[in-house]
This record gives structure tokens, C-alpha cells and sequence, in this order.
């Protein structure tokens, strides 16, 4: 049994960072400084990032489609500006949705969530062997806190 623990992963703003476990791939990239909108059924939302917040997508499935997708899904909300949609709790897609992503300076996978309805950006919902992950921007790349190397493969890529 693998014992969970901290490590630290360098990556610029034009790279993103996969982490693929047995069921699930979570992808993250820096934000950089910007505006970026949450649209929720009943309002707007406007969220502010600094240099070291970031993106973090979560897919459900694993393989290539699910990787190529989170860098898709990473890349319209960052380099084309798409906001971030929020479903209410009892919407029908949410059953659907293939990848979900949150913005900031830290977010906490947990699988006791439903997809993609959560405006607060600091919780995203993911697979089992991502529970309790906990991802933070630093300075020159990203903290995985509470993070099972024995489960999970790590590599980062250009963007």
C-alpha cells in the first residue's frame, strides 16, 4: 500500500500538468493574471486570478479522448475565455459530463460531489484515488498535497 504524501511539480504558463489514475485523468494549468465569469442559473459571477492560480480540469474515463479533451476543455476556458458553467444540483447532464473544471489558488478533488454543480471554485468532483487530493499554485508550479504516487502517473506536457 502506497502512503500518500506531498510533491511539488514544475510547470510554466505554457504547459499542463496530467495526473492519470485507474479511473479518472485530472489535467491543471497556471491561470496568469485575468477575469474570467461563472454563469449559474441564477447569476454571473465574476472571478479574479493572480500568476500562480490555476485551472484544474477533472475527466471522468481515462485514455487518450479524456486526455486530449481536458486539454481541449483547458484551453477554451483559459486561452479563449469560455466561462465556467454552474448546472443546478438536480440538473439531468449533470450525469452526463464527461470533464468539469474550478478555478484558483487551490482546489480539493473529492468524489462526494455531484459534477458540475458547485460555484465554489475551490472543490471539484473526481474519481476515487483523487479524494482528498488537494492542488495549490506556487510559485514556478503546483503543490499536490495528500497525493498516492503509487496510483497515480504524473507528466506534464506543452499545452
Amino acid at each position: 500500500m502506497s502512503a500518500r504524501s506531498d510533491e511539488f511539480v514544475r510547470i510554466g504558463f505554457d504547459e499542463i500538468l496530467y495526473l492519470c489514475g485507474r479511473g479518472g485523468v485530472i489535467g491543471v494549468v497556471k491561470a496568469g493574471v485575468g477575469q474570467w465569469f461563472i454563469e449559474t442559473e441564477e447569476e454571473e459571477i465574476t472571478l479574479f486570478t493572480e500568476a500562480d492560480d490555476l485551472f484544474v480540469a477533472s475527466g471522468f474515463g481515462t485514455g487518450e479522448r479524456i486526455v486530449k479533451g481536458i486539454g481541449c476543455m483547458l484551453y477554451l476556458v483559459r486561452d479563449v475565455g469560455s466561462p465556467l458553467i454552474v448546472l443546478p444540483k438536480d440538473h439531468p447532464a449533470s450525469g452526463r459530463l464527461k470533464i468539469v473544471v474550478s478555478a484558483g489558488a487551490k482546489t480539493t478533488i473529492s468524489c462526494d460531489i455531484t459534477p458540475g454543480t458547485h460555484p465554489e471554485q475551490d472543490v471539484l468532483c473526481g474519481g476515487g484515488e483523487f479524494d482528498g487530493v488537494r492542488i495549490t499554485g506556487v510559485a514556478g508550479g503546483v503543490r499536490l498535497h495528500n497525493i498516492d504516487p503509487g496510483k497515480i502517473d504524473i507528466w506534464t506536457s506543452k499545452i
